[in-house]
């Protein structure tokens, strides 16, 4: 015979597995569900009927449902899921590198840094860009990130465009310049522009004032140096265009 205590048990640990649904549909039937199965499990015991195998087939079959919910949940929400997808896709490449490429060889941490990266401006871009119904403000979104993920990923994982020197510590200070003018802007395609002409600005003194300090990166030649920063500057430009171009749209 089955005791008190054993239901009870079989009863917490079920609603404890509720709780993993998502939080609205716990709140609407996670009452109602632990109810029913303490129920049923009652009329098995009293039917003396085998109590272990029903309850692992509803501790079962609720997992597979909730997993259900969650992915149904998931799914919908397409701010995430496309970030996710393209992370996904991207990290491919270096994991197919590893796998049949001679000398390719990721460390764990790269695919750990890459794909923080990727989904991090991937959902960035899904938040910011839906504010606007416009090709060129989400244009002018996307060029941005872009850039400054290279200009991460580069500094981050390459080495450091100006070599193992402090001056690095300048190129976070690019990007927030342009996370401050974004707040200041309320991500206005008027204010962005100017936030996105000051991130290129300040990406064109990032060479001139790594030169006075003595950055190692400039013995590989100062016009390489310089026309890579101009590069940079020259796609924060772009971006500050696409913004005003937005702004005109608007009007």
């Amino acid at each position: 015979m089955v005791s008190d205590h054993t239901l009870r048990r079989y009863r917490n640990w079920y609603a404890k597995l509720l709780r993993l649904y998502p939080k609205p549909y716990h709140e609407r039937f996670g009452e109602g569900m632990e109810q029913t199965f303490h129920d049923l499990c009652r009329e098995r015991v009293n039917a003396e009927r085998g109590l272990f195998s029903f309850a692992l087939w509803m501790f079962f079959e609720t997992s597979a449902a909730i997993i259900r919910e969650n992915t149904t949940i998931i799914m919908q929400n397409k701010i995430i899921v496309r970030p996710a997808l393209g992370t996904g896709l991207i990290l491919l490449i270096p994991l197919f590198g590893n796998l049949f490429v001679a000398g390719w060889n990721w460390p764990l941490p790269a695919f750990i840094l890459a794909g923080t990266l990727l989904f991090g401006t991937g959902l960035t871009y899904e938040l910011v860009a839906k504010k606007m119904n416009n090709k060129a403000y989400r244009f002018a979104v996307g060029l941005a990130l872009g850039t400054g993920f290279i200009l991460t990923w580069m500094n981050l994982a390459v080495g450091g465009i100006l070599g193992d020197h402090p001056a690095n510590l300048m190129y976070p200070g690019v990007l927030l310049v342009g996370f401050i003018g974004a707040i200041i802007a309320r991500l206005k395609p008027h204010g962005m522009s100017r936030a996105l002409f000051a991130m290129a600005f300040a990406m064109a003194l990032v060479p001139v004032m790594a030169l006075i300090v003595g950055a190692p990166a400039f013995a590989n030649g100062v016009v390489a140096v310089f026309g890579l920063h101009a590069f940079f500057a020259i796609l924060f430009v772009g971006s500050a265009l696409l913004f005003r171009r937005a702004n005109a749209n608007r009007l």
